[in-house]
């Protein structure tokens, strides 16, 4: 990782560690492979436990803004999940390497995950979408020379992205409103 990378994915951790104050955050390097690796050379999973600010599990990206970046802007990610799992971790590495190998993600993009999103989850498909559980705090992240954004990657079923194809953004979010879904809830009703 270039030096900028480096100090791109500290500024990450660090404005993470700061927003989740009273959190533990624990720092995993995660090893795409030699086939993989060079897309995102040094990626770091932030995996942030229940505390102040929530009772569920975060799981955030740092190394993806360095890979993309784009006149000082990019992306990270982040999901929350009911419980601590490598599951999530593996997860948040294929989101880095779809976006970072070609694929580059944005908001209200979606990607298939292949499989469910736990066992037993009719989620099988993630929806980045605004960070609602954590707020603008969490999004607007500084890096020296510019600005990361950290997106929401939201587990969700296929039934619920056909029906976003066919009636928007906007549309499907109302539907998780109304249902007042729990977006950690591995088990959840499909809205669609």
């Amino acid at each position: 990782m270039s030096d900028a990378g480096v100090s791109a994915a500290e500024a990450v951790e660090s404005h993470v560690r700061a927003f989740f104050e009273g959190h533990s955050v624990e720092v995993v390097d995660y090893d795409l492979g030699p086939e993989r690796r060079g897309v995102v050379p040094d990626l770091r999973v932030l995996v942030v436990g229940p505390g102040p600010r929530g009772d569920s599990w975060a799981y955030v990206t740092a190394g993806c803004w360095a890979a993309t970046e784009k006149n000082g802007h990019g992306l990270e990610f982040a999901m929350t999940a009911h419980v601590r799992d490598q599951r999530f971790i593996e997860l948040m590495a294929l989101i880095a390497y779809h976006h970072c190998g070609g694929h580059q993600l944005d908001l209200e993009h979606s990607m298939p995950i292949g499989e469910p999103w736990v066992p037993r989850s009719t989620c099988d498909h993630l929806l980045i979408s605004l960070p609602y559980l954590h707020g603008p705090d969490l999004e607007h992240c500084p890096v020296p020379g510019g600005h990361a954004r950290i997106l929401w990657a939201l587990p969700v079923t296929t039934a619920e992205i056909e029906f976003r194809r066919r009636h928007g953004h906007e549309a499907l979010e109302q539907l998780f409103d109304e249902a007042e879904i729990i977006p950690t809830d591995p088990l959840r009703a499909s809205v669609a």
